[in-house]
């Protein structure tokens, strides 16, 4: 099944709601990577963001029955992310995630690039990251599902239980933040690749 496949999803829940283990599975090995970058990016830790996953599957294993098919399934899967990684947050002061040392060398083996445009990457992407960082955790959210998640702002706003206008407003609010963070920085939008 392919993420964008609405139908076969459905069925999906369906099926994890009757209690087939395997469709579990399969829903997990369809969306799974989609679930950890999201809970990755609000908790900004790996190990938390694992707990937060698997808290989250057991919860779709456990609610599979309450989803009303009004929204698409990503969207109803992200939203049980959005608050198992809330809990966690709650529990535990946020902390930044500085991996980017720990990664220069695989980023400096993939693609080909020159040795030099991997370092600009990495540089531009350290900066990035520490732009999204210096954002409330409600910007950061909405940025995280419009822009990596694909979600509308109408997704969005069932996601983080808000009104549309309130999503609006924290997008609005949270691009003109980053794209000064990253001003200061010296990185203008142009040249984030």
């Amino acid at each position: 099944i392919a993420s964008g496949d609405e139908d076969a999803s459905r069925i999906l829940l369906r099926r994890i709601a009757a209690g087939d283990e395997d469709s579990l599975r399969t829903l997990f090995e369809v969306f799974g990577q989609r679930m950890y970058a999201y809970a990755l990016r609000l908790v900004n830790d790996p190990s938390t963001a694992d707990d937060v996953l698997q808290e989250s599957l057991v919860a779709v294993w456990k609610s599979a029955k309450r989803f009303r098919g009004d929204g698409r399934v990503i969207a109803w899967l992200l939203g049980i992310i959005h608050h198992k990684a809330l809990n966690h947050l709650r529990r535990k002061p946020h902390q930044s995630l500085d991996s980017d040392e720990e990664n220069m060398e695989t980023k400096l083996t993939n693609n080909n690039p020159t040795v030099q445009e991997q370092i600009i990457r990495s540089e531009q992407q350290r900066l990035l990251r520490n732009g999204l960082d210096a954002l409330s955790l409600e910007h950061r959210m909405v940025i995280e599902l419009v822009f990596y998640q694909g979600l509308s702002l109408a997704e969005t706003a069932e996601v983080c239980g808000c009104p549309v206008g309130t999503v609006k407003s924290r997008l609005n609010y949270a691009k003109s933040s980053l794209r000064g963070i990253l001003n200061r920085a010296g990185v203008h939008e142009e040249d984030i690749q």
